[in-house]
């Protein structure tokens, strides 16, 4: 038998419907307008205070990081506002990321994302020590990830360090070794005035927000002292897909909606490590 709706029935479907229609309405708006943001700091080239000093020196800047596709995964944004303002960008990987038998596949896909990102091969490191191999529940040796840092600042002439904060974005423990392996080089190698920045980890709210946490991730920033925190917009979001899509062995669906819906392809928010 068919069901007759009464008038209120009716009425109130009606209104549910409404409601939808105006979230999924303001989501979109919101989306486009987020997307609009980061066209418009690509076109007007604006300038973030990040390594503004007034001054037209360039920096040797180390990106450390634990395995291929980190670097396209979470650090695009930042990559492509150091390469676009001409410093001289330098990938230590401390792995190939061999935890399912692909690490030769996946050390040639980070060299062919690196390209992508304007990274020239001969500033790329991967490591594939015994000691370092991929993997949850392989914990990394911090004093001997600091030393390697060091042989690659002393290599390079680097001044400054971008990696992981913490909790690693994913809460990866590789992830967590790195900035570990990083804070112990700052403690007891480094000259007290060497720069280091950790990219911010954020909830999983925000995490999937996609562009709209642009507006969140530039708030927050201002929030803390003068030069302790910058947000940094991807001026090239194309450009990201494009570098993650090299990592072939690694682009199955899940994770293209990752990089369509993270918001580490969109900003970048880097906090200074004291």
């Amino acid at each position: 038998m068919l069901r007759k709706f009464s008038g209120k029935e009716t009425k109130k479907r009606g209104s549910s419907l409404m409601a939808w229609l105006l979230v999924i309405t303001a989501f979109v708006v919101i989306w486009i307008a987020s997307l609009c943001k980061i066209f418009h700091a690509s076109v007007s080239s604006s300038r973030s205070a990040f390594l503004n000093d007034g001054t037209p020196q360039k920096r040797n800047i180390l990106l450390v990081i634990a395995h291929p596709d980190d670097e396209s995964m979470f650090f695009s944004p930042t990559m492509n506002f150091l390469t676009s303002r001409g410093h001289k960008l330098y990938i230590l990987c401390m792995s190939i990321g061999n935890a399912d038998g692909m690490g030769t596949m996946r050390r040639e896909e980070l060299y062919k994302a690196s390209t992508v990102l304007k990274v020239p091969l001969n500033q790329v490191k991967i490591l594939d020590h015994p000691d370092l191999q991929d993997g949850f529940g392989k914990v990394w040796d911090h004093k001997l990830l600091a030393e390697i840092i060091e042989q690659e600042i002393s290599s390079h002439g680097i001044d400054l360090i971008i990696t992981f904060d913490s909790y690693g974005v994913s809460g990866h423990c590789n992830h967590r070794d790195v900035h570990n392996g990083v804070r112990g080089f700052l403690h007891n190698k480094a000259p007290q005035s060497f720069e280091a920045w950790e990219l911010v980890s954020t909830n999983i709210l925000r995490k999937y927000s996609g562009p709209f946490d642009i507006w969140l991730s530039s708030m927050f920033s201002k929030e803390h002292p003068s030069g302790m925190m910058h947000c940094l917009l991807n001026e090239r979001p194309r450009q990201s897909f494009l570098a993650m899509a090299q990592h072939a062995s690694q682009w199955v669906w899940f994770r293209k909606l990752f990089v369509t819906f993270s918001s580490y392809t969109y900003v970048n928010t880097l906090k200074r490590i004291n």
